[in-house]
C-alpha cells in the first residue's frame, strides 16, 4: 500500500494497560537480543541449544502440517507428537539439521496424522555432535483439518504488522491484538501480507500529538531499510520477540502470504528504486533476499519445492478451499494502468491459468480467494511523482482496463463454469470493510454478485478509507477507517476479521471484529451459489 511519511494520528486515551503481559516483553527482548538479533549466534556457546523465538505450525491439512523453529546454535531438530499434553506413547519425527545456511530455522512435515483431532507438539534440539545433549522442549499444538463436514470451519484473518513506524510497545500491552485472536481459539490464521514492515525503520520513541509518547522495542536491523540478508532477517525476528505472537503461533497454526513491505514499498519485478536510504537500488535483488528470509521465518509447504512459489491451494476439508494469491512475484509495472491490453496484469498469465484450474477442480463447499490486494478499492502508487496505480482498480468507472482486465477474465471464468462459493478476503488497505460487487451496478456485468472483506492493520498505522471504482459496481455495506492518516495503535482502528462455516447448514459467516474481539459487522452467506 502507498502511504505518506509517517506521523501520528489524533489525539486519544491509551487503551488499558495491563501490569503484567504474561512476562515481560522488554525483558524478553533483553534476553534474545544478544545472539537472536545480531550476527549469527556465536558457536562457542556453553549448555544446550535453545529455541528462544517460539514454535510455529503453517499449511495444516486434514492428514499433515509444518512446524518451525529457530535455534540459537548449530542443532538438529526433533519434533514429537501426541493426542495429548502429557505426550505419553509420542511419535519422533526427526528434522534437519539447523545452520546458518538457513539463520538456524528449520521446518519438519508432519504426515500420515489424524483428521480433525488435536496435535501436541514439543521440538527438541540436539547438539550435533551429541545427539544425547538436548535442549528445554518447546511445546505447541494445532488441529488438523477434518474430513467431516459436519464439524465445521473457524479462521481469522488479518495483515499489515509494525508498520509506519509503530513497533511494539510493552506500555500498552505489545501486539494485544494476538491475545484477542487467540481467545476465539480458530482452526487457523490467514495472514494477508505485510508480515513485516522491510521498508519501515522504528525509533525508540514518536511523540504524539497530545504529549503522550508512544516507545517501540528497537533492534539494529529495524534502525534502517533492510537491504542485506542479515537485516531482512532481524525484520522477520523482530516480531517474534512479542510475547503475545509467540503464544498465538503455538496455538494456531498460520497460512501467510506475502505482499509489498516483505520487501520495500509498492514493488514489482525490475525497478530500480529512486528511493535515497538504499544503496542496493534493485529491487529484483532486495527481492530475493526478502524471499530468502520470509521462507526461513515461516512453515510455507510451496516454498519447500524447487520452484519456491507463495501461491498454493489449501485444502482445509469438504468445506473449505483456500486460495493464496501472490499479487508481487508476477505482476507488471506500476503506470496509469489505463492499457486496453494487459496479458501479465497483477497475477502473471501463468498464475491466473493456475488459479481457474484448481477453482475449477476444487469441490469444497466454500472458495476462498486470499488476495493479498484489494479489486475495487483504488490504491495509488505516487512514490515517484506520477499518479501510478499500485493494486488492480484505477478509478475510471468505465470497461475494464490495465491490470482490470486479468480480474474481469477471472470473474468471468467463475461465472461461466459456475463455480460455487467464493468469497474474497484481503488487508493492506489498514482499515476494516465489506464490498458488495454487483453486476447491475457494474460497467462490465459479465460476472456474478460476490462479497470482498477487507481487514487489518494488527499493528500498523491506521488510514482512512479509499475511493471506490464503479468497473465491477462494489458498493461499500459497512466501513471503519479514520478519518486521518497513520493513525497509531494507541488509538485503536486496529481490526482482524473471523470466517464461520457452520457444519450443519454449511452457512459462512463472516464477521470484522476490532483489536479487542468486538464484532463491529456481521454477514451470513448461503452455500451453493455462483454469485450472492
Amino acid at each position: 500500500m502507498s502511504h505518506p511519511a509517517p506521523h501520528p494520528g489524533s489525539p486519544g486515551p491509551f487503551p488499558g494497560r495491563r501490569t503484567v503481559l504474561r512476562g515481560s516483553l522488554a525483558a524478553s527482548a533483553a534476553l534474545a537480543l544478544p545472539t537472536g538479533l545480531g550476527a549469527a549466534p556465536a558457536l562457542a556457546l556453553s549448555g544446550r541449544p535453545r529455541a528462544a523465538w517460539g514454535v510455529q505450525s503453517g499449511d495444516v491439512t486434514t492428514d499433515s502440517g509444518l512446524v518451525w523453529v529457530r535455534a540459537d546454535r548449530p542443532a538438529r531438530m526433533i519434533v514429537e507428537t501426541a493426542a495429548t499434553d502429557s505426550f505419553r506413547g509420542a511419535k519422533r519425527w526427526y528434522g534437519p539439521l539447523l545452520g546458518s545456511g538457513s539463520d538456524f530455522t528449520g521446518t519438519t512435515q508432519l504426515r500420515g496424522l489424524p483428521s480433525g483431532e488435536q496435535i501436541h507438539y514439543r521440538v527438541l534440539l540436539a547438539d550435533p555432535d551429541d545427539p544425547r545433549r538436548t535442549g528445554e522442549p518447546v511445546t505447541g499444538t494445532f488441529r488438523t483439518a477434518s474430513a467431516s463436514r459436519r464439524d465445521g470451519v473457524r479462521f481469522l484473518w488479518s495483515g499489515d504488522l509494525a508498520g509506519q513506524g509503530w513497533g511494539i510497545n510493552p506500555e500498552i500491552g505489545g501486539y494485544r491484538i494476538y491475545d484477542a485472536m487467540a481467545r476465539l481459539d480458530p482452526d487457523f490464521f490467514l495472514c494477508s501480507g505485510d508480515n513485516v514492515y522491510a521498508d519501515g525503520p522504528l525509533t525508540g520513541s514518536v511523540t504524539l500529538p497530545d504529549g503522550r509518547v508512544w516507545r517501540n522495542v528497537t533492534t539494529p536491523e529495524k534502525a534502517k531499510v533492510a537491504e542485506t540478508l542479515a537485516e531482512f532477517r532481524g525484520n522477520f525476528r523482530y516480531n517474534l520477540l512479542d510475547e503475545n505472537l509467540r503464544a498465538f503461533n503455538a496455538q494456531v497454526p498460520s497460512i501467510i502470504q506475502w505482499d509489498d513491505h516483505e520487501v520495500t514499498n509498492n514493488w514489482y519485478p525490475g525497478e530500480i528504486l529512486g528511493d535515497p536510504r538504499y544503496t542496493e537500488k534493485r529491487v529484483d535483488v532486495l527481492a530475493a533476499r526478502a524471499r530468502q528470509a520470509f521462507s526461513e521465518y515461516f512453515p510455507i509447504s510451496t516454498l519447500r519445492r524447487p520452484d519456491g512459489r507463495v501461491h498454493r491451494v489449501q485444502h482445509h476439508g469438504p468445506l473449505l478451499d483456500v486460495f493464496v494469491l501472490d499479487m508481487r512475484t508476477y505482476r507488471n509495472a506500476n503506470s496509469p494502468d489505463d492499457q486496453t491490453t494487459d496479458a501479465q496484469g497483477i497475477l502473471g498469465a501463468e498464475q491466473l491459468a493456475w488459479l481457474q484450474r484448481e477453482l475449477s477442480r476444487s469441490r469444497a463447499v466454500w472458495k476462498v480467494i486470499a488476495s493479498d490486494m484489494p479489486l475495487g478499492l483504488v490504491v495509488p502508487d505516487t512514490g515517484d511523482g506520477k499518479p501510478h496505480i499500485e493494486a488492480v482498480a484505477q478509478g475510471d468507472p468505465g470497461a475494464p482496463l490495465g491490470r482490470e482486465l486479468q480480474i474481469a477474465e477471472l470473474l468471468r471464468y467463475i461465472k461461466h463454469r459456475r463455480i460455487t462459493g467464493t468469497v474474497w478476503l484481503t488487508a493492506d488497505v489498514h482499515y476494516t470493510s465489506a464490498q458488495h460487487y454487483q453486476p447491475s451496478r457494474a460497467a462490465f456485468g459479465d460476472f456474478e454478485p460476490f462479497w470482498e472483506f477487507v481487514s487489518g492493520p494488527l499493528n500498523a498505522g491506521a488510514f482512512p478509507a479509499n475511493t471506490l471504482d464503479a468497473t465491477f459496481g462494489p458498493e461499500r455495506v459497512f466501513l471503519k477507517a479514520p478519518a486521518v492518516a497513520n493513525v497509531s495503535p494507541a488509538e485503536g482502528y486496529q481490526f482482524f476479521g473471523e470466517v464461520d462455516i457452520d457444519g450443519d447448514s454449511a452457512e459462512l459467516t463472516v464477521r470484522l471484529r476490532e483489536q479487542d474481539g468486538t464484532v463491529l459487522f456481521t454477514k451470513v452467506l448461503q452455500p451453493g451459489r455462483v454469485g450472492q
